[in-house]
């Protein structure tokens, strides 16, 4: 039977009858049994088919110290910190401003931020919103990433994206927190308001999204809100507290499984809710369209992944596009949301608990239950696979022992001051009860231990620090060098 819309529309297979149906009654289960393998607390799930929420559930606790109750279950109006998923409600923000013609896609950052720089002139004067939000400005992978993990503000980073080693622009693909929250940035700056304030009239007001947040203590200040819980020693524990106000645009968000459903409504219906018109549906399509080449494929056979401008874009095995994206902190959130267009359907699931492929493993399980009534993979498995390395401490020291018979270190007066670096700022060595101390930007205060020679450690966690990490610290003379914050050359410091 010949189809009746254009050959690019037709998927390789048709829908199963009661697809979304059939598969939103497997959630309990399939919730229940990822919970259970893998220990993470707590987990809210919500789908929307028909213009309309058909499934809105929690399981699991907020904090999982305390007893299984009604004060400490999860439920759809729990509220989880989004991480990288903010990057996707924040496209829709930009989108809304496109909308009003207050900012475009393509407006260049520095006609916004007159102080923003790359290392490259000429891409700094070319360099757009749509660039940054999608990953194609040609800065290094995360890059900023660890100087917010001491500490420092918003500015302070996206000052020294400067600093920063260029791969040719518009054709290179690196996923960068401070570089789309350098676009987002502008669009704030456009319209006169902080980006937190922006995104509560633009987006969050007119989706009914109560509960949803770019302020950290926002998130804080919710008496349903779920714990953060990193995963250590094969258990989930609320130890940390993830701050991620400085990329708040890339990671900052915070929402509960109600009202992402809303937005994945507005999404699904083209920039419509509840009967108006939010966002430009010309505005919205690029965002959810492929800007450029993310995941390439391998093989000629095989599908490559496309990114948007804060979407993820690719196409399942049933010749579906599905937009997606996923986020995670190592200090203890994990969360996802597929969107399949042509079935009319939208998932969302958060969970709390460091990175374990949970959420991604529910979406894609749905995902393939929608399309072909059964699941085709161990997701599950798969995701896990590629999250496990996360976890992984870091240091060249790990797992070694200390020399047995180690060389002296000198006075330890010797190796005291401050330790100037232009890129990390300052470096403090102090003696304490016998004991060197060192300190850099606000959050890294540590004792380090001595190791051998003029050689010394020192142990911490934070976001890109997972629990088991070790630094090493070598003096030589009036130079200091920081194995960890060395990796591009930038760890000396000089007294």
């Amino acid at each position: 039977m010949a189809s009746d819309v254009p050959p690019p529309l037709v998927p390789a297979m048709p829908l199963p009858d009661n697809a979304v149906e059939n598969a939103v009654a497997h959630l309990d289960g399939l919730a229940s049994d990822l919970l259970k393998k893998t220990g993470v607390p707590g987990i809210a799930i919500a789908v929307v088919h028909g213009g309309k929420i058909v499934y809105a559930k929690g399981f699991g606790v907020k904090d999982n110290r305390l007893a299984y109750d009604r004060q400490n279950e999860v439920n759809p109006d729990t509220v989880f910190q989004l991480a990288s998923v903010s990057k996707s409600v924040s496209s829709t923000v930009v989108a809304q401003q496109v909308s009003a013609n207050a900012i475009g896609w393509d407006t260049p950052v520095v006609s916004k931020l007159p102080w923003f720089a790359l290392s490259d002139p000429a891409v700094t004067k070319m360099v757009n919103v749509g660039d940054l939000f999608s990953h194609r400005s040609g800065l290094p992978d995360h890059v900023g990433d660890m100087l917010e993990d001491l500490g420092y503000d918003r500015r302070y980073v996206l000052e020294r994206l400067r600093d920063q080693p260029l791969d040719p622009f518009r054709i290179s693909y690196a996923y960068t927190n401070f570089g789309l929250t350098a676009a987002a940035e502008a669009v704030a700056t456009s319209a006169g308001k902080p980006w937190e304030d922006l995104a509560d009239e633009a987006v969050f007001k007119p989706l009914d999204m109560s509960s949803t947040s770019y302020r950290f203590s926002d998130y804080e200040g919710r008496p349903n809100r779920a714990l953060g819980h990193i995963h250590i020693d094969g258990r989930f524990e609320p130890l940390y507290t993830r701050d991620p106000d400085p990329e708040a645009p890339a990671g900052g968000a915070s929402s509960s499984a109600n009202d992402m459903a809303h937005w994945l409504e507005m999404v699904l219906a083209n920039g419509s809710y509840g009967g108006k018109q939010v966002i430009d549906p010309k505005a919205l399509l690029p965002a959810i369209t492929p800007q450029i080449v993310s995941s390439p494929a391998s093989e000629p056979a095989m599908r490559s992944g496309f990114y948007g401008y804060g979407f993820n874009v690719g196409t399942t095995s049933a010749a579906r596009t599905e937009l997606s994206h996923s986020g995670a902190f190592e200090l203890g959130s994990g969360t996802n949301f597929v969107i399949l267009p042509s079935a009319d359907v939208g998932i969302v699931a958060l969970t709390n608990g460091t990175a374990s492929g949970v959420p991604e493993a529910l979406t894609a399980t749905f995902a393939d239950l929608v399309q072909f009534g059964t699941a085709r993979e161990d997701w599950l498995t798969l995701y896990q696979k590629l999250i496990t390395p996360m976890e992984k401490p870091v240091g060249s020291l790990v797992g070694q022992q200390p020399p047995a018979n180690p060389a002296p270190a000198a006075p330890l007066s010797t190796y005291v001051g401050t330790y100037t670096n232009g890129y990390w700022g300052p470096a403090r060595v102090t003696e304490q009860d016998g004991q060197l101390q060192l300190e850099l930007g606000t959050n890294l205060k540590v004792p380090l231990k001595h190791w051998d020679g003029n050689v010394f450690t020192y142990e911490w966690v934070s976001e890109n620090s997972p629990p088991g990490s070790i630094g090493k610290a070598t003096f030589d003379g009036s130079k200091l060098t920081l194995e960890y914050y060395d990796e591009t050359g930038k760890g000396s410091f000089y007294r």
